[in-house]
């Protein structure tokens, strides 16, 4: 940028006003865009919790994601937060559902 980068409030303020759901559309687009899987391509699902995302003043839990890596493209196809009181077998269908993996090999560690 010509006058260097923005300011930690600039970006602040351009992450608040963007719509979460609005992003995810876009991203994904983006991505599909960007890649495409191959058949026998790997992809990797996995869950893990996200340090110090834990709230100890509001007493909320830890954030847990589950990612799906492309070990072709090095890169996440998708990635979602897992409900609270839940774990990352009930998200893993619903990342499924999100990414277009016909053909691909899919691994998932024992918890899935």
């Amino acid at each position: 940028m010509p006058h260097g980068p923005p300011s930690h409030d600039t970006l602040g303020r351009v992450f608040a006003a963007i719509q979460p759901e609005a992003f995810e559309r876009c991203f994904l687009q983006w991505i599909q865009a960007l890649a495409e899987l191959q058949p026998g391509e790997l992809t990797a699902i996995d869950g893990k919790t996200l340090r110090h995302s834990f709230d100890h003043a509001s007493d909320k839990a830890a954030i847990h994601m589950i990612s799906a890596w492309s070990s072709a493209n090095g890169l996440v196809f998708g990635q979602l937060a897992t409900e609270a009181k839940s774990n990352e077998i009930t998200a893993i269908p619903k990342l499924l559902e999100l990414l277009s993996l016909r053909a691909a090999i899919i691994s998932i560690d024992a918890m899935g």
